[in-house]
């Protein structure tokens, strides 16, 4: 799998991040200057989580973003389809809960969770408004859902500048620092692929039963954090 308009089959996406595994927390702190911490951190407060609340972390990966997100007081549980990534966070991070999960059938209760989260994965799902209704399925009435994804800048100099970045000198640090660096001209081109802001907020609104959808950016649009209340 090596474009980002191919069909993005579950068991090729779990392979893919099988191979990414051993060294992505690294490459993606490398890769975004270490503004992936502070994503992590602005996701959390979007989510609002209060002590004694239960939050999905789906896309975990490693277990980092669920790790940042227990530190509301919240109990989080990571889900992911890699089970590369969820062996890698097991060894360094014990302690989080962390269970293999598809984001199109997960392996929870309808309504058992206050509130759910998926970070730069939603976009690597087959069926990005069936990922949308299962996230809604396991939460609760009046629960909330935040994604954080990749998405365009808004200043048109800094879109082009990045947009060179993204193309041609990610996979190129990607090469020096990843276990799987052709990989990462996958993820390149599925970011420039991915829809912008106002496109993607629509279709969180469309696939329900989610409302009351915003978003709000993060590097200049280089990330931006969608929230939604279920209806």
């Amino acid at each position: 799998m090596t474009r980002a308009d191919l069909d993005k089959q579950p068991h090729e996406v779990a392979e893919m991040f099988d191979g990414v595994a051993e060294r992505y927390d690294l490459t993606n702190t490398v890769l975004s200057f270490g503004q992936d911490r502070g994503w992590r951190r602005a996701t959390r407060a979007a989510l609002g989580l209060r002590p004694g609340e239960r939050v999905l972390d789906v896309g975990a990966g490693t277990g980092v973003s669920t790790e940042e997100l227990n530190r509301s007081g919240a109990f989080a549980v990571g889900a992911d389809l890699s089970t590369g990534m969820l062996q890698a966070g097991r060894r360094v991070r014990p302690a989080v809960p962390l269970v293999a999960g598809d984001a199109l059938k997960l392996p929870f209760a309808d309504e058992a969770f206050d509130a759910v989260t998926i970070s730069f994965a939603l976009r690597n799902v087959v069926d990005t408004e069936a990922a949308l209704r299962e996230l809604a399925r396991v939460t609760r009435r009046g629960g909330r859902l935040v994604v954080c994804e990749f998405s365009s800048p808004t200043n048109a100099a800094f879109r082009t500048v990045y947009m060179s970045y993204l193309m041609r000198s990610l996979p190129t640090v990607a090469r020096g620092v990843s276990s799987n660096p052709d990989a990462y001209v996958y993820l390149a081109e599925s970011i420039r692929a991915w829809p912008d802001q106002a496109e993607l907020a629509a279709r969180i609104a469309d696939a329900g039963p989610w409302d009351r959808v915003a978003w709000r950016n993060l590097s200049g649009g280089i990330v931006a954090l969608h929230r939604a209340t279920k209806s």
